[in-house]
């Protein structure tokens, strides 16, 4: 069927449309880059604005790397998109699994508490008061033991598991599996789109904390890389994150914007790289609980 001159130019229109808008949304992205890799001089002459340098630089990254407190701040933040993922997955996965047996004791009453933790926030000062009275003030503990699971991902997650056939448990059971061995060998291989999915979802929580760590944390030794850069970014003058902006505004070969602008691409580049590992299973995993045929 042939195409009429509206639809064409409908199309045409809206082909302008999606191309505006993804220039308008990737060019504060390449701003960004461009400029993290400007030669300092250039940026200087250009006063601040750089969309094509003739000249390229990784002295501002050069820079960056060799602070000590950005490279303890991005240890700190390495190790709550580790190892809270880690714990995260492993608990909602535990807690779903149970949740999603007719079996389990108690079952109706866990749910009504799951359901009730998505409704109702207890608020920051509770939260606080719990932090403070299990003394993981000043702890890195602290961004992730408050966090370890969701209820809205424990629902989630329950429904793909009520979607593995009972019989594969019930044959398990006749070769001798207990329920440990049933959940790893079984269930949790069968899961790892949905694992993928909310890895990816807990991963880059873990990575972005920031409020969490203005409320526990003091000591600026124990701070993620977010804080770090909202003070490099917004505020040079506070207490936590001071450190690296005093040694920013000492340095007087390097422009404190070339160097801002390379710490958001590190703090952004590591979720950017482990996206695309995990892209195959995210649109199956994000599918969890769909009516299928």
């Amino acid at each position: 069927m042939r195409e009429s001159f509206g639809d064409r130019l409908f199309g045409m229109a809206n082909v302008l449309l999606l191309v505006v808008i993804g220039i308008i949304t990737l060019f504060p992205l390449y701003y960004v880059f461009v400029v993290s890799f400007t030669e300092p001089s250039e940026y200087i002459e250009k006063y601040g604005f750089v969309l094509f340098p003739s000249k390229w630089s990784v002295g501002a990254y050069e820079y960056l790397l060799s602070t000590s407190a950005f490279i303890r701040a991005t240890g700190v933040s390495a190790f709550l998109a580790t190892v809270g993922t880690l714990l995260s997955l492993m608990i909602t996965a535990a807690f779903s699994f149970g949740l999603s047996r007719k079996r389990l004791r108690g079952r109706k009453a866990m749910m009504i508490m799951v359901m009730f933790t998505i409704l109702f926030n207890p608020g920051i000062i509770p939260v606080y008061l719990l932090v403070r009275d299990l003394g993981l003030i000043n702890s890195v503990w602290a961004l992730i033991v408050p966090v370890l699971t969701s209820g809205w991902y424990v629902i989630l997650m329950k429904s793909f598991f009520d979607s593995i056939p009972v019989e594969l448990e019930e044959a398990a059971m006749i070769d001798g599996c207990n329920d440990l061995s049933i959940f790893f060998r079984i269930i949790l291989p069968l899961s790892v789109a949905s694992l993928a999915a909310f890895g990816l979802f807990y991963a880059v929580a873990y990575w972005n904390t920031f409020f969490s760590a203005v409320l526990y944390i003091n000591d600026f030794t124990k701070v993620p890389l977010q804080i770090v850069l909202r003070n490099m970014l917004i505020d040079s003058d506070t207490s936590v994150g001071g450190a690296l902006a005093v040694e920013m505004a000492s340095d007087k070969q390097l422009p404190t914007q070339t160097i801002k602008m390379a710490a958001v691409v590190v703090s952004t580049l590591p979720i950017l790289m482990v996206y695309p590992f995990l892209q195959k299973h995210f649109t199956k995993g994000v599918m969890l609980g769909s009516v299928k045929g």
